[in-house]
């Protein structure tokens, strides 16, 4: 009903309207009809679980949130937002890994098997996706490996419009308390590996390049992803 109005107020049916009064109807026309203003909860399709609960045997002297029992409330993202990662072309700093190997990051095997786990060197290692253009991004997903329990190290999610990762950089998560990576100390808090992955919500960042680093885990000094899924929208035309 409102965009009809709207259309007779344009067409000179209501040409006395306040400027606030056509000002508030677009609004409301925004708000109630356009569906990508509408917020909804982020549906992931999640791998089964291979343990439960928060281990005992956690590292001393590091700050790790509790491993929740069941999946925490969904995170709202715009409605039309979509998977950006299988169609974005994968990068990672360990030059021995093929392409074939890269490509199972984004190919929807969640679970805790060994074959659908992309190894990397040991050391500070990333991976990184090529959106194509400029993407507002609403949300990244990852999960490294859920086999077991274990915390990854120097983990640290960032944004940029360059694959060089010097233009307008954004770091979305960054739970490297003691700056091993050298991008600056973060404050985010350590986790548990499990099957529900890692939840960043991006708050519509924009860029054109995802990178994901992390510096092996208290299980191995490799580095592992399993799958990671990009949640955005191109950016809208000024």
């Amino acid at each position: 009903m409102i965009r009809p109005f709207l259309a007779r107020i344009h067409r000179g049916y209501f040409p006395l309207a306040p400027a606030c009064f056509v000002l508030l109807l677009a609004s409301a026309a925004v708000a109630f009809g356009d569906d990508s203003s509408k917020l909804v909860p982020l549906k992931l399709d999640l791998p089964s679980p291979v343990f439960a609960g928060t281990p005992k045997d956690a590292p001393k002297g590091v700050d790790i949130e509790p491993t929740p029992t069941q999946p925490p409330p969904p995170l709202m993202v715009p409605a039309d937002v979509h998977n950006l990662a299988p169609s974005a072309k994968i990068s990672c700093s360990d030059k021995g890994v093929s392409a074939a190997n890269l490509a199972k990051i984004t190919d929807g095997n969640k679970k805790a098997d060994e074959d659908a786990i992309v190894l990397l060197r040991k050391g500070l290692q990333w991976v990184q996706f090529d959106l194509g253009s400029a993407q507002e991004i609403y949300a990244v997903v990852f999960w490294h490996a859920h086999d077991i329990a274990k915390v990854y190290r120097a983990v640290i999610v960032q944004v940029a419009d360059d694959p060089d990762f010097t233009q307008n950089v954004h770091t979305l998560y960054n739970n490297d308390r003691d700056n091993t990576a050298g991008l600056g100390a973060g404050a985010d808090r350590q986790y548990f590996e499990s099957y529900m992955g890692k939840v960043v919500d991006a708050k519509g960042a924009r860029g054109r390049y995802v990178r994901l680093y992390s510096h092996g885990s208290t299980d191995s000094a490799l580095n592992e992803y399993t799958e990671v899924e990009i949640y955005g929208r191109p950016v809208p035309n000024k």
